[in-house]
């Protein structure tokens, strides 16, 4: 048994965030202009709007000018797109950021592609996803950089150190990956259908769960005194009927097996909305050259 320590991700991001206001209000007295960060929801998706709203206020709040632009669930793809490309052309907006998921009529891919990536805070477009692959700089997915921050801040160098991502996804599982061969470690990505998961996840000294499944990683299947970080948000049914929030690794079985471990929530969450504002705050010094 090994004692297991709460990587306290809601901490580290209000951290983060103060410096960042620091930050905003520098560039705004060198610069003479806010940060204005324009987000994209279609139609009424409940978390999305929740989501959404709190990206709003946290914009506000570090100092930046949030653009809410809220379009009808039928609005058609044309639009959207239209909407995208007056964005990208509109000299006060430097991050955009479409909410997902889209309605199923409009080609997500379709939209993504066509947001400017000096703008592309969420770090999904093409160029900025080839860029991060081959090492050049690049706006990153927010979820991977606030996962490598926490485990920096955690483990200090991660060179050297063996990591599996369980999880394939364009929106973390990659990106992760290639954000931790930055640091130096020793990258798998594993999946479902990765033979022996379960002995593949023991060799890990950092081990991800990325793969939106609640309680996939058994506690059996991490090497004692891991670093484990979980990325899942899943809401299953309690054993009083109300829903509860939990990730994909079995929580409790990771106590006293894990080194340190990430809570859901409180751990990888709050940090998505922090690295988009720093992702914003990149954006505007570099389409300025600040």
């Amino acid at each position: 048994m090994v004692e297991t320590r709460l990587i306290d991700g809601k901490a580290f991001a209000e951290a983060m965030r103060a410096r960042l206001k620091d930050e905003v209000a520098a560039f705004v007295s060198e610069t003479g202009m806010t940060p204005g960060l324009a987000v994209v929801l279609v139609g009424e998706d409940p978390a999305s709007s929740v989501y959404v709203r709190n990206k709003g206020r946290q914009t506000v709040e570090a100092g930046m000018a949030s653009l809410e632009h809220k379009l009808p669930a039928d609005t058609p793809q044309d639009e959207v797109l239209a909407l995208v490309r007056a964005l990208n052309a509109d000299s006060s907006v430097h991050g955009i950021l479409v909410q997902l998921p889209l309605p199923a009529h409009i080609d997500a891919q379709a939209v993504l592609a066509t947001i400017d990536p000096a703008k592309d805070v969420d770090g999904f477009h093409v160029v900025n996803a080839g860029r991060l692959a081959v090492g050049l700089d690049a706006l990153v997915p927010c979820t991977p950089l606030g996962c490598v921050m926490l485990l920096k801040d955690a483990l200090g160098s991660l060179a050297g150190l063996e990591a599996v991502v369980v999880g394939r996804s364009n929106i973390v599982g990659k990106p992760l990956a290639q954000l931790l061969l930055r640091e130096d470690a020793t990258v798998t990505i594993a999946h479902s259908r990765t033979r022996d998961l379960p002995g593949v996840c023991r060799r890990a000294d950092i081990l991800i769960g990325a793969v939106g499944r609640p309680e996939m990683i058994r506690g059996d299947w991490i090497k004692p005194g891991a670093t484990v970080i979980d990325v899942g948000i899943n809401r299953v049914a309690g054993a009083d009927g109300k829903g509860r929030l939990v990730g994909d690794v079995a929580f409790e079985e990771a106590q006293g097996i894990a080194g340190a471990i990430t809570p859901v929530p409180g751990g990888v969450g709050p940090m998505t909305i922090a690295c988009l504002l720093a992702n914003t705050l990149t954006a505007a010094r570099r389409q300025v050259g600040a």
